[in-house]
């Protein structure tokens, strides 16, 4: 009997999780020194419609390239392809913002797994693989210019960053935040809370550059130990563990730190999460059977 290989989602599927991932980061409430629905957290400049708004600039940018990734095979043409996709969805992201920031981290993340998908990865796991492999090529096409914050705080602290995240398939994303989401599931809790768990998870670990940019090695020992305390606390679903968490919320807050790279690195999880990968596809379908 000739087997049938599964559909790939299409690029206008991908491009709703992509850009309903970051949504979902966006709002998720109380977020320790990040934009959430209270308020700009660390920032000054930004808040959450300023957020939804720049996630939604970037759609277009993420279904071009699911379209790339579906018709090109990986490899640096690709990787090149998608760099100028990149670099112009990150222009659109720019006007729709006025000049601020907001997804630059997000959109190097979620456009590399948004391709590894569109490619053909079956799974959470191979998505990772692929995606590091194309985050390992050269981009011959990348314009000279001034390194980002991230880049900087990379070079200067030794730190991974969003590259080293990619090229090393995304542990944080697959050891760390997918697990402790569903693991909170599993136990009962609240889809917010499971979600807040997981993000603090990814805080606890993480050298995220932009905590290492605003605060240097103190800034982000201060992050991952009191993300550390929430959890062990019993999580943000506890009377204890949400009184820490809104402790931490409050230093990360008067010291203008925002852990961004653990904020991107629940997106990149939520985004897997939303998915339809062919195993899941067909329980839905043997569970419809039933």
């Amino acid at each position: 009997m000739t087997m049938i290989e599964p559909a790939r989602p299409s690029a206008a599927l991908l491009a709703d999780a992509a850009v309903r991932s970051l949504g979902a980061e966006a709002r998720l409430s109380p977020k320790p020194g990040l934009v959430d629905r209270r308020g700009g957290g660390g920032h000054d400049d930004m808040d959450l419609p300023l957020m939804l708004a720049s996630a939604q600039a970037l759609h277009p940018t993420f279904a071009q390239i699911a379209q790339a990734a579906g018709r090109t095979p990986a490899g640096v043409a690709l990787r090149e392809e998608l760099g100028v996709l990149g670099r112009r969805g990150e222009q659109a992201m720019v006007r729709a913002t006025g000049g601020i920031n907001t997804h630059r981290g997000a959109l190097w993340a979620l456009g590399l797994l948004v391709a590894a998908v569109a490619g053909g990865a079956a799974g959470e796991r191979a998505a990772a693989r692929a995606a590091a492999r194309l985050a390992g090529l050269p981009d011959r096409r990348v314009p000279e210019g001034e390194p980002s914050h991230g880049e900087r705080a990379r070079r200067r602290y030794g730190a991974g960053g969003a590259r080293g995240e990619a090229e090393n398939a995304f542990p944080h994303v697959t050891e760390v935040a997918l697990p402790r989401l569903r693991d909170g599931r599993a136990a009962g809790l609240g889809e917010e809370t499971a979600r807040l768990d997981a993000l603090l998870a990814v805080m606890s670990l993480l050298d995220d550059t932009c905590v290492l940019h605003r605060g240097g090695p103190d800034g982000l020992r201060a992050v991952r130990l009191g993300a550390r305390r929430v959890l062990a606390e019993g999580g943000a679903g506890t009377a204890s563990g949400r009184a820490a968490l809104m402790e931490l919320d409050d230093a990360l807050r008067e010291r203008r730190l925002s852990p961004g790279g653990s904020g991107d690195l629940l997106a990149a999880a939520l985004f897997l999460d939303m998915v339809p990968w062919p195993e899941r596809r067909e329980q839905e379908v043997l569970a419809c059977r039933r």
